[in-house]
């Protein structure tokens, strides 16, 4: 189950975020509008209230097919809790998987595997400071286990049974929980939230709770808050998928009318964040947080989308972000950049307010740099708004988009309508379907000026409600600013000449000649998949799969053997980092930021690769701008750009994103795994700035130029909305121009396996009482459909033993997982994987459970029950997958690239059947034995 714990995230982009704070739709404030401005609900939703009060909403849709997703939404979550329930509303969403009246202690999550749905991936729930949701996607062509998803619903509205054993074996699960959310960001985040909260009741309502409560609290008291907050007044059950629609809206009728209300029914009372009309600063450090941070939040009254006015101002909105956001990309493509990472927008923020966020990571010691550099940017916008290009490459993008998504009105899948009716449920946000919207955004799109645009910057960017946030090192802390240097700072840039924004455009064609192409000079199908492949003049192979699973949709790969295996350890750095500095540099004519500019309003993603066995290209576009996608790969392969200046930038980031990586523990450790497994191969460890030194541009340049010179041995792959007549004429001109000289390549072996034997390994980085395991079996392998059935099924039943074992039995984790993987070339070769979150003391107990849960199936085979379950799981998961562009897309290339039958997929689910008990007890005594690798991170002694 996923809960919302962690309040906010950070990676080395160090964005500021409040989980779940932040919906798909923009939203704006509404202000009394008529009721004919009101926007209504999708009538292809079918919603209504029962006399108890319980809400329901209920859509047809069959993507994906035979498939429906099941929702109930509760409007209670932590902000309700008394002083003695901290944690308990997280608490009992655990306990609705731990018993209900008519699924006794584990039998729902049992029951449910056996029907192919995996706890976790498909079966999940959340907690927030609001609400707790609750989601099950289940098959819809069994009318049994379609009935049973409906009572797991009812079951959980009112009828968990709350039993004292299963509620205190819970309590480990949920410490493990919050155990793993502890670290520097959870340390700081306890020192700020209380600021930006404004030490309102959300300060000290976390969802996750206090460790004092979830240890000590009383059945009793669980069941108290059970009682109160679990009625149907306050409840939705949300049912989107290949269903009838009027026989559900009965079934629900028939289950949930019954729900009782409390008779005296607590006060539901709806809490905010008050504004303060003041500004607010502090400054947290910590000794394993790796990099600097500013963070400026304006906080504002809380935006609504109700009526067309709104949807407007919503409009202006996305434009708004999405100008500067461009700004920002810009200045972080200078040869020098001020800062290693920094932005602005608006957003949601929570409980009734919206904020204007604005953030830098800074350089190692460049603090006062980035954060100037930033407010530049806002000050910009102050006094000078945008210019008239940038607004309309905004409107041509917005609404390119908003095409998009309607040109698949009938292929848009179950889950984005649900996510629209749990905020129309939760947050009363408009859901009027695509259709609706496209009309409305094409409406008003046109008439939104510049002056809108500023008017919006100068309400969202002001001097008041304004909270300032700086985070470092430990080891900075002397360096950091305190508030008079901020409001220094921010004084110097208002009165700092700020230059107007200059538009840096080119009007050149992305191709400034028609190519002369090439021809198909053989054709050949494999029917049964709908496959043909075509041979090219110059030697390329072209693979297509054309499919109605979406209307606008064409992803596409192509590859090539070679790759950085070609290159010595001294080239190394410089032929892993080509790519990245070729799409940072640009194409052709066009400069890294010219080139965005000149795409804008088009679908349109091209990427070159260079990996350690391959070279190629991947994208996706639409039927409309698949010429401009075969233009940009035809330019990747002739007219790669060297930027000297955006080198200089983004080694200069890269470094700075290093410079404090040995502070934290979880890139230490993963590091050090890496490392290890990769026997010291030095293109196994870590990156590090001595690594960053060894790249030269120039070696860079001509490693990619060499990689791509020869198309002759590349296979191209497109799967999507195409019609295989129709795009020969393009693939001709474009592919069939690329150059050929028919060279004769195959990748290196470098020799580089996971080390034979035992071995024994433990790290210590971090302060807190947290450990990370890591078990690792590896071997030579024979690459067989058989084989890779085998770890695979392997791999799931022991998750199904470890989850019931470590977690349910134990309460030692909160998850574990097993997974295998395994290669065909340049050796056949596998790697099994288990690994665990726990606490310190408990690593031992838990990896001798472990081996003795392997040691099981090794002695007396795997429970044909749970193999049955892996088969279900495995059966479900291919029936929506073949309707799936990227999975066509991932199957073929890698059907490809390993010499196999691309026919497998066919006979994939019977050749499961294959699977017994003594397989799997063969394949533990195989392969999980000799070579074995244990890694432990534990906190320093």
């Amino acid at each position: 189950m996923r809960s919302i714990n962690k309040l906010f995230t950070f990676s080395v982009a160090i964005v500021i975020a409040v989980s779940g704070m932040v919906t798909a739709q923009t939203k704006v404030k509404s202000k009394a509008s008529p009721a004919s401005e009101i926007i209504p609900l999708d009538p292809a939703v079918r919603t209504g209230k029962l006399p108890n009060g319980f809400t329901y909403y209920i859509r047809k849709n069959v993507e994906p097919k035979n498939r429906v997703t099941l929702y109930l939404a509760n409007k209670i979550g932590s902000i309700m809790e008394n002083d003695d329930q901290l944690g308990l509303a997280h608490f009992m969403e655990h306990m609705g998987f731990n018993g209900t009246k008519n699924f006794p202690k584990n039998d729902l999550v049992n029951y449910l595997q056996k029907t192919g749905v995996r706890f976790g991936a498909d079966l999940n729930a959340y907690t927030s400071f609001d609400e707790t949701v609750y989601q099950l996607p289940i098959p819809s062509d069994d009318p049994e286990i379609l009935k049973t998803g409906i009572q797991i619903m009812r079951d959980w509205a009112q009828d968990a049974t709350l039993d004292d054993a299963e509620i205190n074996k819970e309590r480990g699960v949920v410490l493990e929980e919050k155990r793993l959310g502890k670290g520097a960001q959870q340390r700081m985040q306890d020192q700020y939230l209380p600021m930006i909260f404004n030490n309102s009741r959300y300060s000290n309502r976390l969802p996750i709770g206090t460790e004092e409560v979830l240890k000590n609290f009383t059945p009793a008291t669980l069941r108290q808050f059970y009682s109160d907050w679990y009625r149907p007044d306050l409840q939705a059950l949300i049912v989107v998928g290949d269903i009838d629609v009027a026989a559900m809206e009965q079934t629900i009728k028939a289950k949930f009318s019954d729900l009782k209300k409390p008779a005296k029914p607590r006060l539901r009372t709806k809490y905010s964040i008050p504004l303060l009309n003041k500004n607010q600063f502090i400054a947290v450090t910590d000794k394993e947080f790796p990099v600097s941070v500013a963070q400026i939040i304006i906080k504002h009254p809380e935006s609504k989308l109700i009526t067309k006015t709104d949807y407007r101002n919503s409009i202006v909105r996305s434009l708004f972000n999405q100008m500067l956001g461009a700004r920002f990309a810009d200045l972080s493509k200078q040869a020098d950049p001020p800062f290693l990472q920094g932005g602005a927008n608006i957003s949601a923020f929570l409980a009734g307010l919206d904020n204007y966020s604005a953030f830098v990571a800074a350089k190692p010691g460049e603090m006062e740099r980035g954060f100037k550099a930033v407010l530049t940017e806002t000050e910009r916008v102050q006094r000078f708004g945008f210019t008239q290009t940038e607004l309309d490459r905004a409107k041509q993008s917005y609404l390119t988009n908003m095409e998009s998504s309607f040109k698949e009105k009938d292929k848009t899948p179950s889950a984005s309508f649900v996510n629209e009716y749990l905020r129309h449920f939760l947050e009363q946000e408009a859901s009027p379907g695509i259709a609706y919207e496209f009309n409305l955004a094409n409406t008003l799109t046109g008439g939104i000026t510049l002056a809108d645009l500023n008017g919006y910057s100068k309400k969202y960017i002001t001097d008041v409600n304004r909270d300032v946030i700086i985070m470092g090192p430990e080891k900075d802390k002397a360096n950091l600013p305190d508030e008079a240097t901020i409001e220094k700072w921010i004084s110097a840039t208002k009165q700092s000449n700020v230059t107007a924004y200059v538009d840096q455009v080119s009007d050149k064609p992305l191709l400034a000649s028609k190519l002369s192409g090439g021809k198909v000079i053989s054709e050949a199908k494999t029917a049964e998949i709908g496959v043909t492949e075509l041979k090219l003049s110059n030697g390329i192979k072209v693979i297509l799969k054309p499919t109605d699973f979406k209307n606008d949709e064409i992803s596409f790969t192509a590859f090539s053997p070679g790759g950085t295996s070609l290159y010595s350890d001294a080239d190394f750095q410089s032929a892993a980092y080509a790519t990245t500095i070729i799409r940072t540099g640009g194409v052709g004519e066009f400069n890294s930021v010219q080139l965005p500019k000149l795409l804008s309003g088009k679908r349109v993603s091209v990427n070159p690769y260079i990996a350690e066995r391959s070279e190629g290209i991947s994208g996706s576009t639409t039927p409309k701008d698949l010429e401009t996608a075969l233009q940009l790969t035809y330019l990747y392969f002739t007219a790669p750009r060297k930027d000297a200046e955006t080198f200089k930038g983004l080694i200069a980031q890269q470094k700075g994103g290093l410079a404090n990586r040995g502070n934290d523990p979880n890139s230490v450790f993963a590091d050090s795994l890496s490392a290890v497994l990769g026997n010291y191969n030095v293109r196994r460890t870590g990156p590090s700035i001595e690594k960053l030194d060894q790249i030269n541009l120039d070696r860079a340049f001509d490693i990619y130029k060499e990689r791509f010179a020869d198309a002759s041995d590349f296979t191209f792959v497109f799967v999507g909305s195409f019609d295989p007549e129709k795009i020969k004429p393009l693939l001709e001109q474009y592919l069939g121009s690329l150059p050929s000289i028919s060279r004769k390549e195959a990748a290196k072996d470098l020799g580089i396996t996971i080390p034979a034997g035992k071995i024994d390994k433990k790290i210590y980085k971090g302060q807190e009482p947290k450990a990370s395991v890591r078990l690792v079996f590896s071997g030579d392998y024979t690459y067989s459909e058989k084989h890779n059935n085998q770890l695979d099924a392997l791999a799931e039943v022991l998750t199904i033993k470890l989850i019931e074992r470590l977690r349910e039995d134990e309460g030692g984790v909160y998850g574990v997982g097993a997974r295998a993987s395994y290669t065909k070339f340049p050796k056949g070769r596998y790697t099994f994987n288990i690994s665990f979150g726990c606490a310190p003391e408990n690593v031992e107990k838990l990896i001798s459970s472990t081996l003795d849960e392997i040691n099981k199936i090794r002695q007396n085979g795997a429970l044909a029950l749970d193999i049955e379950k892996f088969i279900a799981e495995e059966t479900r998961s291919t029936e929506t997958q073949i309707k799936n562009n990227g999975f066509w897309l991932g199957y073929l290339t890698n059907q490809y690239q390993n010499e196999e039958d691309p026919k497998q997929i066919l006979t994939y689910l019977e050749s499961l059947k294959e699977l017994t008990p003594e397989f799997l007890k063969a394949t533990v005594q195989y392969r999980l034995s000799d070579n074995f690798i244990r890694m432990v991170l534990l906190p320093e002694k």
